[in-house]
C-alpha cells in the first residue's frame, strides 16, 4: 500500500502542475524576464503549490495511519500552510517585506509550539541543553531556511533537485542507521517534488514560485529537528545534505551586508547564478548541484550516521569546499556590466 500510495503522489503533483500552468497561462501570470533575472523566456510560476497540495493532503493520511505522530501532522500543516498562502499572495501581487517576515516567525512559533522547540544538541562531544534560547535559534533557523530556499530557487530544476537529493538521502541514512519510523515523511516530500520536477526540469516549463519554494524551506527545516529529536546527530545530517545552498546563501547575504546592499531587494549575484550565466545554461548547475550532493555531501553525512563522525567536524569538512566553490564563483559579488 505504501508504494502505491507514493505513485498517487507523483500522479498528484504531476497532474496538479500541469493545471496550474494551465491557470497561469489563463491568468497571464507569467515571469517576465528582467535585468534581475536568469531566465530569458517568459515562463508561468506558482508550480509549487501542486507540491504544497500533494504533499499536505497526505499529511492526515500518514497520521492517521501512525506513519507521524500527530503533533508532527499539526506542525508542518499549520506552518506549511501559513507560508504557502503567504507565497501565493506574494506571487499574485506583493506583500511587503516585514509582512512577510512576521508571517514567517509566526509559523515558525507555531511549528516548534507543536515540535517542543530546539532538542538537545551535540557539538564536538559536548551535550548543549540551550533552553529558551534554544527556541530562539529554532525559529530564526527556519525563517532563515525558508527564505535563503526563495533565494535559491532562481534557475530551472535547482530547488527541486536540492529537495530530492536531500530528502532520498536523508530516507537512505535512516534505512541505514535504524531510523525506520522517519523514512515516510521526507519519501513523501520527495515524490511531491518529483511529480512537479518534470515540468520543472531545465528548460523549465513553469516556476515553482515564492509559495513552493517558502514552504520547502520551513518543511526541509521542520524535518531537520523532527529528526534532532529522535537522535541529536541527525540535525547535523540534514545541514550536510543541504549544504550547497545553505552555504551559497549564507555566502552570499554576508558578502553583500558587508558591502551595504539592501538584502532583501532582488538580485541575482549567488554562485549558481554566477555559474549559470558563465555556462549559459541552466541544466549544468543544476547537475552539478546533484552531483555535490550525492558523491561529497551524502557520503560525509553517512559518516555521521553510521560511523559516528562527530556532527561538526563532519560539517566543517564539508562545507569549507563549498565556501570556496562559492567565492571562486563570486558568490554576493557585484555582477560586471
Amino acid at each position: 500500500m505504501v508504494w502505491q500510495g507514493l505513485v498517487v503522489i507523483v500522479a498528484v503533483s504531476f497532474l496538479t502542475t500541469w493545471l496550474l500552468r494551465r491557470y497561469a497561462l489563463a491568468r497571464s501570470i507569467i515571469d517576465i524576464p528582467n535585468a534581475r533575472s536568469s531566465h530569458t523566456v517568459p515562463t508561468p510560476r506558482g508550480g509549487g503549490v501542486a507540491i504544497v497540495l500533494s504533499f499536505l493532503l497526505a499529511l492526515p493520511l500518514l497520521a492517521i495511519a501512525d506513519f507521524v505522530p500527530w503533533s508532527t501532522m499539526w506542525a508542518m500543516l499549520g506552518a506549511g500552510m501559513g507560508i504557502a498562502v503567504l507565497g501565493f499572495l506574494d506571487d499574485h501581487g506583493h506583500i511587503a517585506a516585514r509582512w512577510r517576515l512576521l508571517g514567517h516567525f509566526a509559523a515558525s512559533i507555531w511549528a516548534l509550539y507543536w515540535l517542543g522547540g530546539l532538542p538537545a544538541l551535540t557539538f564536538f562531544g559536548f551535550k548543549l541543553e540551550l533552553a529558551w534560547l534554544g527556541h530562539v535559534l529554532a525559529a530564526f533557523y527556519l525563517v532563515w531556511l525558508l527564505n535563503l530556499y526563495n533565494f535559491m530557487d532562481g534557475i530551472d530544476g535547482i530547488a527541486s533537485v536540492e529537495a530530492i537529493c536531500a530528502c532520498l538521502g536523508a530516507c537512505l541514512l535512516y534505512w541505514l542507521g535504524g531510523f525506520d519510523s522517519l523514512i515516510v515523511v521526507p519519501l513523501v516530500l520527495a515524490m511531491a517534488v518529483g511529480g512537479f520536477l518534470y515540468w520543472n526540469f531545465p528548460p523549465a516549463r513553469i516556476f515553482m514560485g515564492d509559495a513552493g519554494s517558502g514552504f520547502l524551506g520551513i518543511i526541509l527545516g521542520l524535518l531537520s529537528l523532527q529528526a534532532a529529536w529522535t537522535s541529536p546527530k541527525l540535525l547535523w545530517v540534514w545541514l550536510i545534505l543541504l549544504g550547497v545552498f545553505i552555504v551559497d546563501a549564507t555566502v552570499t547575504l554576508i558578502r553583500r551586508l558587508l558591502r551595504g546592499d539592501k538584502v532583501y531587494e532582488a538580485h541575482r549575484s549567488h554562485a549558481y547564478q554566477f555559474a549559470s550565466r558563465q555556462y549559459g545554461r541552466h541544466l549544468p548547475v543544476t547537475m552539478a548541484v546533484a552531483v555535490i550532493n550525492l558523491f561529497w555531501l551524502l557520503p560525509l553525512a553517512a559518516s555521521v550516521v553510521l560511523w559516528n563522525m562527530d556532527g561538526a567536524l563532519a560539517l566543517i569538512v564539508a562545507y569549507v569546499p563549498l565556501v570556496l566553490l562559492a567565492v571562486r564563483f563570486h558568490a554576493g559579488e557585484l555582477e560586471k556590466t
